[in-house]
């Protein structure tokens, strides 16, 4: 058994729940450079969708690292990236049609499933943004830097 001082503080388990989420959320978006990437109603592909998936690894990066030193900024970094991704979802589902879609994939895809899914995806962001605001004592570091 490890005994350990009792003035430690200890990292709650929600908050390496969230830094693992975000990890996760790295790696797959990392593992998407080369792919058309669809933002904000349009689907990039070649050069333009590299430079997205890069940055978008970037900031998923910086959110991972910000939350593993509990960065007060990295809070409302949180916040606004989750936000972006549910407008962007909305958006890219209302001016990105099935057809194009199918087109620059290649395959066929079924409309019901395409809908539940972004629907799914927008409603788990915005529940994970409600903890997330809720949690903000979690955030304690007021340094401006991670390093």
């Amino acid at each position: 058994m490890i005994n350990a001082d009792e003035n430690e503080i200890h990292r709650p388990l929600g908050l390496n729940l969230l830094a693992g989420l975000y990890l996760f959320i790295f790696l797959v978006s990392a593992t998407t450079f080369g792919n058309p990437f669809p933002f904000l109603g349009k689907i990039y592909v070649g050069t333009p969708a590299k430079v997205l998936v890069f940055i978008d690894c970037l900031f998923c990066l910086y959110l991972f690292l910000g939350i593993m030193k509990r960065q007060t900024i990295t809070w409302y970094l949180l916040l606004g990236y989750n936000l972006f991704e549910i407008v962007n979802t909305v958006i890219n589902m209302n001016f990105i049609s099935q057809e194009e879609l199918e087109r620059v994939i290649g395959t066929r895809i079924h409309p019901d499933s395409l809908r539940v899914n972004n629907i799914a995806a927008a409603l788990a962001l915005l529940l994970l943004t409600q903890f997330i605001y809720r949690h903000k004592h979690y955030f304690t570091n007021r340094g401006k830097y991670l390093f």
